[in-house]
């Protein structure tokens, strides 16, 4: 979300939160809210500059059109387990009031995964296995974080060029590449925790922007049964060996 800002603004500093900027269009404002409420929020953005929106979908759930460019992100699924728990264990106090949700706490990986881990990693299988058969699309670019932290400035140009966003100068392209990148991220993590366009605070501060690596996932506590079973359920939604390794791995996905 901030990669795509930043590249569309050219470098900006200012602004409060993220995700105002880009919207993320299948969560409600409010617990009241409808979907004409939403579409009416969408249709009254400002449109002297490309509206950038996010999704955890995937078609046919998310209409695929020509004129629309899809940047489709994955991570490995076992990272995304890790992440998954300490994501949820920051949700704030006045957000599960607000939403009248029961506060989730789990004390490892492996419990988070039996409760409902499980499920949400078999979509995100159907995610990538879905945008899979889209990825030779000129308006689909997808890109694997391990890759994008190992070469930060290659990513950050991949993304400029299917966009088309730019020309950029010198000192803007410098200053794209440190308002990307994780450290000032890190300093600025209030503006990535979506303070201002609920009522409350989803996060409890420094919920969002945790350590910005790859690969760690066995220290932090996926054990050897979870990664087999993980790999299991993938394979049963997940039926294309090179999407399947990618989704893993990550490099080129053409």
């Amino acid at each position: 979300m901030n990669i795509v800002h930043q590249l569309r603004t050219k470098g900006d500093r200012n602004f409060e939160d993220v995700y105002a900027e880009v919207r993320w269009i299948e969560v409600m404002d409010t617990p009241s809210s409808t979907v004409d409420d939403m579409v009416k929020k969408i249709d009254s953005m400002d449109t002297t500059k490309p509206r950038t929106f996010k999704t955890h979908a995937a078609p046919p759930t998310l209409p695929f059109h020509d004129k629309i460019k899809y940047l489709v992100i994955a991570r490995n699924p076992e990272e995304c387990v890790v992440s998954m728990r300490h994501f949820i264990s920051k949700r704030s106090p006045e957000f599960n009031k607000y939403w009248n949700v029961s506060p989730m706490n789990f004390p490892d990986v492996e419990s988070l995964y039996n409760a409902f881990g499980k499920d949400l990693m078999k979509r995100s299988f159907a995610f990538v296995s879905e945008w899979w058969k889209l990825r030779n699309k000129e308006n689909v670019l997808m890109l694997h974080y391990s890759d994008m932290v190992k070469d930060h400035e290659h990513s950050i140009k991949k993304i400029s060029d299917f966009l088309d966003f730019g020309p950029y100068t010198d000192e803007e392209w410098q200053t794209i590449l440190e308002l990307t990148s994780f450290s000032w991220m890190k300093q600025h993590e209030r503006k990535f925790e979506g303070r201002t366009i609920w009522a409350v605070p989803i996060l409890v501060r420094g919920g969002m922007i945790r350590q910005g690596s790859s690969g760690l996932a066995r220290k932090e506590g996926v054990s050897e049964e979870l990664a087999n079973d993980l790999r299991m359920q993938g394979r049963e939604v997940l039926k294309d060996d090179t999407a399947f390794e990618w989704f893993y791995n990550g490099g080129e996905s053409c």
